[in-house]
Order: C-alpha cells, then sequence, then structure tokens
C-alpha cells in the first residue's frame, strides 16, 4: 500500500493574506462661510395688508365685451 500525502495550508510569507489595512476617515462637510450682509438700505419689503385686499368688492365688469 503506497501512503497518500495529506493536504497542507501553505505557510509561506507570499502565500499569506495580508494584514487589514486602516480604512480612511470619511470626508468632511465644507463649512458655508458666507460674510454677513447688511440690513437693505430702504428696509425689509413689508406686504400689503392681504385681509384688506381680499375684503374688497370686485368690479362687475362683463366677461365677453359685446
Amino acid at each position: 500500500m503506497e501512503k497518500e500525502e495529506e493536504c497542507t495550508t501553505p505557510k509561506q510569507q507570499a502565500c499569506r493574506i495580508p494584514a487589514a489595512m486602516a480604512c480612511p476617515s470619511p470626508p468632511r462637510k465644507k463649512s458655508e462661510r458666507r460674510p454677513k450682509r447688511d440690513p437693505p438700505k430702504n428696509g425689509y419689503f413689508q406686504p400689503p395688508d392681504l385681509d384688506a385686499f381680499f375684503a374688497m368688492e370686485p368690479r362687475r365688469e362683463p366677461a365677453w365685451p359685446s
């Protein structure tokens, strides 16, 4: 009877799995640094009183001129 060779794991350095490398850190968000703006010279927009605008009665005109 012949002696069968058993399978073995290679032990050479070239056959080894390389050591795990550290992952790079995630990218950072860019900070949005905007310069402070001066308030407008004419002031901020003041909307008209919308309740008064919608309380006005609509003009009675014909839809189609005859």
